[in-house]
């Protein structure tokens, strides 16, 4: 993976609103017809898509409530919200992550009252986890205001942009979808 920091000065090319990008080599068939526009080849888009998506991540993570958690324990919150109620190991399982450190997240996730263990009814050595109503409201308060940041955000776009970016939403479900 390369970044545009790592890339020679002479093989940066600038786009009219953005940062440097990469210029690709001569004769690559995803390189654009345009000089400075992004590349619509399959390599070229993967990489410009990598990097919108991420900065727009990071920049919608930014939008917390006072009193939010990590990025880790919010994501865990947010996909045990869609599980609910479920074991540590399922939970583990969903997020990537190893049981013992999934334990810990959960530890302090019930530390903060945003979670609650119960004894599993089938089996005595299980727990089931679950939200609780003060998680339910920072998982709201947290999206309301992303919601709001990024409402304010498209409605400096023109409705044509606006058009593109729901055809694009729903291009982009389809290509992370299994």
């Amino acid at each position: 993976m390369t970044y545009v920091h790592e890339v020679p000065q002479h093989l940066q090319t600038r786009t009219p609103t953005g940062p440097p990008s990469v210029a690709p080599p001569a004769g690559d068939p995803s390189a654009s017809p345009r000089r400075g526009a992004p590349g619509t080849g399959p390599s070229a888009l993967a990489a410009e898509l990598r990097v919108a998506l991420m900065l727009s991540v990071r920049r919608i993570r930014a939008e917390r409530t006072e009193d939010a958690l990590p990025d880790s324990q919010y994501s865990v919150l947010a996909v045990l919200e869609r599980m609910e109620p479920t074991t540590p190991g399922a939970l583990a399982e969903a997020e990537h992550v190893q049981p013992p450190s999934m334990t810990r997240t959960i530890a302090a996730l019930v530390e903060a009252g945003v979670v609650d263990r119960r004894p599993h009814p089938e089996d005595r050595r299980q727990v089931l986890v679950e939200t609780t109503r003060a998680g339910r409201e920072l998982l709201l308060a947290t999206r309301r205001r992303r919601d709001q940041w990024l409402t304010k955000r498209l409605a400096q776009l023109s409705p044509h942009e606006r058009s593109v970016l729901a055809e694009a939403a729903s291009i982009l479900r389809r290509v992370v979808t299994p």
